[in-house]
């Protein structure tokens, strides 16, 4: 009998190491899939929370960000691609035409949408819209601080457009992820990607699916003799 497990993950969209840990995690979790169950569910972390609505050159931004040369940010970039492409989901520009320039957005409208989903549709339904927007962003190059174009991700992942753009005026939510991103910082979350199991049990950074699997395996045992 598999154990059942609830999986918060903090994460944001900008994040390419976030989008690499949730397909290595869920490998993991295929490979312990005899004995646990996970449930998914996203929570709001915000790497860039001062980003002005214009978004900023993701090379710039990493450039004052992190002190690095351009040939640095370049090695960067074909290291995650690199990792991106191994779990099955390629960060390179995937549309038509002249590629445009890679960007960094502020990403708190994405987070309400997210909450928005969870509470709307259930967890299933959730990681669907996480994973449209990580495409949205590595692979389209498209504007996630655009409400119009959060929008349509969310019509692109079967969800209905007009309560999406409601949710984006709802002040309530608005409060509710505000509350939740305070509860991932006093609980100690100050990197992402971050896995917490069970309320109990906190996974850090992309690991290998291996170490996922065992980990997930050890909590079960430890749930079972609690």
């Amino acid at each position: 009998m598999s154990t059942p497990m609830v999986v918060d993950i903090w994460s944001d969209v900008m994040c390419p190491w976030c989008l690499v840990g949730w397909r290595s995690f869920m490998e993991g979790a295929r490979l312990a899939s005899d004995d646990v169950e996970v449930t998914i569910r996203w929570m709001p972390f915000e790497l860039n929370p001062k980003m002005p609505p214009e978004g900023k050159l993701q090379a710039e931004h990493l450039a004052s960000t992190y002190n690095r040369s351009a040939e640095e940010i370049e090695a960067m970039r074909a290291e995650l691609s690199g990792a991106a492409e191994r779990v099955g989901f390629p960060i390179d520009w995937q549309g038509e035409g002249e590629e445009p320039p890679a960007m960094m957005w502020n990403t708190f409208d994405c987070h309400k949408l997210l909450r928005w989903a969870l509470a709307a549709y259930g967890p299933a339904e959730q990681t669907t819209l996480k994973e449209a927007m990580f495409s949205a962003h590595f692979q389209q190059r498209r504007n996630m601080a655009n409400r119009d174009v959060l929008v349509s991700v969310c019509e692109e992942a079967a969800l209905d457009g007009a309560k999406a753009r409601e949710a984006l005026d709802d002040e309530a939510l608005e409060l509710a992820v505000r509350a939740e991103e305070e509860r991932g910082v006093s609980g100690g979350i100050s990197a992402v990607p971050t896995f917490v199991v069970n309320h109990k049990y906190m996974l850090q950074g992309a690991q290998e699916p291996e170490n996922f699997a065992r980990a997930l395996l050890q909590i079960a045992g430890m749930e079972a003799a609690a």
